[in-house]
């Protein structure tokens, strides 16, 4: 009997040793926050239900994304070797994240924002890189992407080294973490050569997407008075992010992440707020029935 304790007591030393390595680390620990939080990965890469995305679900490729100018499908990014990133070293990953360049050369077609992953900091593109890397492989083959546009030939010069705004700006911080959300890829309208108008209606919505989620057009979220976010308090913003219930008490529509920013923590989303509140005010009403 005692030898069994004391075998118990060793292999749930063993099992603490490990779980205390996991955790250890702090850029595995970052990767999961970043990846499982605000960029939300697995809101393209993962299965999904009508009702929204979920957080640590397999990241082993997600539904079709159909557009009028291509349907994409979101590819396996989880470890496996043959279907998945599992080849990939770590700066490779880091790479095609911020340079949108695959290991064999292909160049990564949207809607991956990698556009918006050229700001993401040196160190948070590694801790990504590693998280990813730790996931469970999974062997998923998913279907090819098809594209009725001509893809880009590449998205600018090689990232150098890149450092994230300090946390105490909260605006120049918050807006870095709105990068990492993509949140204008989605809520920036397209202008009149079919592109997303970030120059002029930068925030301003009415982007329509479709998905498993139905038909939705995106809303304006900037801090325009009467046809965006202005009258919000920030508690509100703050509530909406985290909850996915507007002031009025309506629900946000499931292609917003709202299980994922509920895992950030409160000092981030108060910065992301704060960016939110900085963005140009535009009148542009979207109609959202």
């Amino acid at each position: 009997m005692r030898r069994n304790q004391s075998r118990t007591m060793l292999l749930c030393f063993g099992f603490l040793i490990i779980a205390h390595s996991t955790f250890a680390d702090p850029a595995l620990e970052r990767g999961a926050y970043l990846v499982e939080g605000i960029a939300n990965c697995g809101n393209c890469h993962a299965p999904q239900e009508p009702s929204g995305a979920q957080p640590l679900t397999p990241l082993s490729g997600g539904p079709p994304i159909p557009t009028p100018s291509f349907t994409a499908y979101p590819p396996n990014i989880t470890p496996d070797k043959g279907t998945g990133i599992g080849g990939w070293t770590p700066e490779q990953v880091v790479t095609a994240l911020r340079e949108g360049r695959t290991p064999d050369g292909r160049i990564l077609r949207p809607p991956m924002p990698v556009p918006f992953y050229r700001r993401m900091a040196d160190d948070d593109a590694n801790a990504i890189a590693e998280y990813l890397l730790s996931r469970q492989p999974l062997a998923n083959n998913v279907p090819p992407s098809q594209y009725k546009v001509p893809l880009p030939a590449s998205y600018g010069p090689p990232v150098g080294h890149v450092v994230a705004p300090p946390r105490t700006d909260q605006v120049a911080y918050g807006g870095y973490l709105g990068s990492l959300g993509h949140c204008m890829l989605c809520h920036t309208p397209l202008g009149p050569d079919g592109q997303r108008d970030y120059t002029n209606r930068l925030g301003a919505g009415g982007l329509v997407m479709q998905g498993v989620f139905g038909r939705i057009a995106t809303a304006n979220i900037t801090p325009d008075l009467e046809t965006g976010v202005g009258r919000w308090t920030d508690e509100q913003i703050k509530h909406a992010l985290t909850t996915g219930e507007r002031p009025d008490a309506r629900r946000l529509a499931s292609p917003m992440p709202v299980a994922y920013l509920a895992r950030m923590s409160s000092d981030d989303v108060d910065a992301l707020v704060s960016w939110l509140r900085s963005l140009k005010p535009i009148r542009h009403q979207v109609d959202r029935q």
